[in-house]
């Protein structure tokens, strides 16, 4: 597989070989030695997620408490989706930065971001699948989401669609209003997790 580091440290794009026949396609989206070798650690794997969602639909900017916080492989099996990947650590040099990924089921690429980074999406076609390898089980009291419409993020996403938006995501803070409550991740706290092994 080909690995490339986005814009925000601590997240990357990861291109994998495709096998195609007259059957049709296969793909290992994860291998945990390739994985390893390429990112530096490995995955730990606390539950397997996929979502479903119609054109327009944007989900999240989402992140978790650190520790443990959660740490992400995520993979779109059908329709397409752009990607969004948001540095909400404070005290880190790339603080605010965000870098995005299409992924479909004809590239095959995932992206994998790390504890501490946000994460959001929005579907650019209906029945659009996506599927999540999480370092930890989903807890729904340590789960926080930044507006995904925060002006001075100023995220892609696209003009030319409805956008089908989540009362709790419509209504999070933005960024400024997050870190001013302390309701952000340090970067110093996220490095610890990361360094002890996802």
């Amino acid at each position: 597989m080909k690995v490339r580091e986005l814009a925000v440290p601590g997240a990357w794009e990861i291109t994998p070989d495709v096998h195609r026949d007259d059957r049709g396609t296969f793909v290992a989206h994860y291998v945990a030695s390739a994985f390893t070798a390429a990112i530096g650690h490995p995955l730990r794997l606390g539950q397997n997620h996929h979502s479903v969602s119609r054109r327009g639909a944007v989900r999240g900017i989402h992140y978790a408490d650190v520790p443990p916080g959660q740490a992400k492989v995520v993979t779109c099996t059908g329709g397409a989706l752009l990607d969004v990947v948001v540095d909400l650590r404070t005290g880190s040099p790339t603080f605010g930065r965000w870098d995005s990924v299409r992924l479909d089921p004809v590239s095959c690429r995932a992206v994998y971001l790390e504890e501490g980074l946000g994460h959001a999406f929005v579907a650019l076609e209906d029945t659009t699948v996506a599927a999540y390898l999480n370092s930890e089980e989903y807890d729904p009291a340590a789960e926080h989401e930044i507006n995904p419409f925060d002006p001075a993020l100023g995220l892609p996403w696209p003009d030319d669609m409805e956008r089908l938006v989540s009362a709790r995501d419509r209504n999070a803070p933005t960024l400024a209003e997050a870190e001013r409550a302390g309701l952000l991740p340090s970067y110093a706290a996220c490095r610890t997790v990361h360094h002890r092994g996802g």
